[in-house]
């Protein structure tokens, strides 16, 4: 027994050492910009760009956005799927893992071939246009995580008992929808979300493709001209995805000890 437990003791601490020890690396390498000692210059150097700001800004706004539609399409059709039609749900299923299996790449050029300036639909033939199909690229992206986290959610309650308490007060599917559903998935809701901010921030081919300026493709264009601003923004990249996956298992604790609504 004592041999198991200090065999798995040992494989977990050369899990972490797989992933610590490179993000070490390149933490300390990132505070040595100031030859023979160490400093937050390359931070610095980072957080005054007004490039910086601007795409980080923009990824921002885009994420924010992304969460917001993505939720209002899949809150809604998993709901919808789950009390009416549940014959389809292997078909949405399917149709939602869709794009990890469909490269990014591939996608966003099928964007491309479908609503350039010379089609029915010319959203990339101006800047909102463009900013719009990015915004969809990044829900097609992001739909495999969003939906799973709402249907988990969506398991954990009574749809059918709910919507027909709510029917007999008097309430209309909008009522429904926003004061009785949404308030018992905010859980899966908001996991989604924080995996839909932690890919947007970090997506780069869409809006490399797509000429955006996002976070991502900023990176790269640091990544390729600097030495030590690639370190910090790689600690600064590492620390927002950690953030988003604390905050899931945060909202995850807290909607485990709370009643569900009725």
């Amino acid at each position: 027994m004592k041999a198991q437990r200090l065999g798995a003791w040992i494989a977990i601490a050369i899990g972490a050492s797989y992933f610590i020890i490179p993000l070490l690396g390149t933490l300390e390498f990132s505070l040595r910009m100031r030859r023979g000692e160490y400093s937050f210059d390359a931070y610095r150097s980072v957080f005054s760009d007004l490039q910086f700001r601007e795409t980080f800004g923009y990824s921002m706004m885009m994420a924010v956005l992304t969460i917001v539609f993505g939720m209002l399409l899949v809150v809604p059709t998993a709901y919808w799927v789950r009390l009416r039609l549940p014959q389809v749900r292997p078909i949405i299923e399917f149709i939602t893992l869709l794009p990890l299996v469909i490269p990014a790449i591939v996608i966003v050029f099928g964007y491309l071939r479908l609503y350039n300036s010379s089609s029915w639909i010319p959203l990339t033939g101006s800047i909102s246009g463009t900013n719009a199909l990015l915004m969809f690229s990044y829900m097609t992206l992001s739909l495999p995580y969003m939906y799973r986290a709402v249907d988990t959610a969506m398991r954990a309650i009574d749809v059918r008992t709910l919507t027909e308490a709510a029917e007999s007060l008097g309430a209309k599917w909008p009522t429904i929808l926003f004061r009785c559903i949404f308030p018992n998935v905010m859980s899966g809701v908001l996991s989604g979300a924080f995996i839909t901010f932690a890919i947007v921030m970090g997506e780069f081919t869409m809006a490399a493709l797509l000429n955006r300026p996002a976070f991502g493709p900023y990176l790269q264009l640091v990544g390729a001209n600097k030495a030590y601003e690639p370190s910090a923004l790689a600690v600064i990249a590492f620390a927002i995805t950690w953030l988003s996956m604390g905050l899931i298992q945060l909202v995850s604790r807290i909607q485990k000890s709370a009643p569900a609504k009725a």
